[in-house]
């Protein structure tokens, strides 16, 4: 297990680290269409003042900016398994004035943190990632202090997120792509309702909650749509490099043509589910 384990993280790292330039072109989009998941996160945690929290899984440095934001005499530490996604992130800080933030590289699966060390900890569309998600919490509630809040958020279910299911089902009509296998990585592995909030009391946390939070997508058209995914969506580009230039036009007709008709103008509403608890 342990080996499957670091081999998915190194694939993840060598992903990420790729797709990091698509991130950065496009990151206030994507930051716009997340924030409302992040300010989620942040209502339940409540951080202030001199808090020591951990951000992670936090790629091009959200929520951990924002919640440094409000911290007078506390600090964030940001981590994320890609170090050239942490570059955006530091980038991004530099430009804010951002000064009360750490980066540091680490794999959720093994913190590289004390016992007992954090106030509060986020964790934003990170778990369905992890190699080993109980694992991964067990990781959280072991450096979070006695009394502290988590919050992390995870996408719902497939219907529920029409940006992910119009690019999947349009690359499926024209190319073959083999189904994940049970419980491998991947956008909806955490949609189950319970799913989340049993593997949080599994590592000890309490007064376990969730609850849906929706968001927006808001591209300004098909059009859109189609460059953005295929910059920061490593599995359509995947599938899209294994096709040949005509089946990939195909892929985009249907894809824009799809788009127009249910989001012509984009806004294209998705949900998250915020898992909450203390430990």
């Amino acid at each position: 297990m342990e080996t499957i384990a670091t081999d998915i993280s190194t694939a993840q790292r060598a992903s990420w680290n790729k797709f990091s330039a698509g991130w950065k072109k496009w990151d206030k989009l994507t930051m716009d269409m997340l924030r409302p998941h992040g300010e989620a996160i942040m209502d339940h945690l409540g951080a202030t003042g001199t808090s020591l929290v951990l951000d992670i899984a936090a790629g091009t440095g959200e929520p951990g900016l924002s919640i440094a934001t409000h911290l007078h005499g506390g600090k964030v530490v940001i981590t994320d398994l890609a170090e050239h996604m942490l570059e955006v992130a530091r980038e991004k800080a530099a430009a804010a004035g951002i000064t009360n933030v750490e980066f540091r590289e680490a794999d959720a699966n093994a913190l590289p943190f004390a016992d007992n060390t954090f106030d509060e900890i986020s964790c934003r569309h990170g778990f369905m990632f992890f190699p080993d998600m109980q694992q991964a919490a067990n990781e959280m509630a072991r450096v979070l202090k006695p009394g502290g809040r988590i919050a992390v958020v995870v996408w719902a279910g497939p219907e529920q997120n029409f940006w992910i299911t119009c690019m999947q089902r349009n690359i499926s009509k024209h190319i073959a792509v083999p189904p994940p296998e049970p419980g491998a990585p991947g956008m909806f592995r955490c949609a189950q309702p319970g799913l989340m909030a049993d593997i949080f009391r599994k590592a000890g946390l309490r007064e376990v909650q969730e609850r849906e939070v929706p968001n927006t997508l808001p591209v300004s058209g098909p059009q859109e749509y189609w460059d953005m995914l295929t910059e920061v969506a490593a599995p359509f580009v995947a599938a899209l490099s294994k096709a040949d230039a005509a089946t990939v036009e195909k892929v985009k007709a249907d894809v824009l043509a799809d788009m127009a008709a249910n989001h012509p103008n984009g806004r294209i509403p998705g949900c998250a589910i915020l898992i909450t608890a203390v430990k």
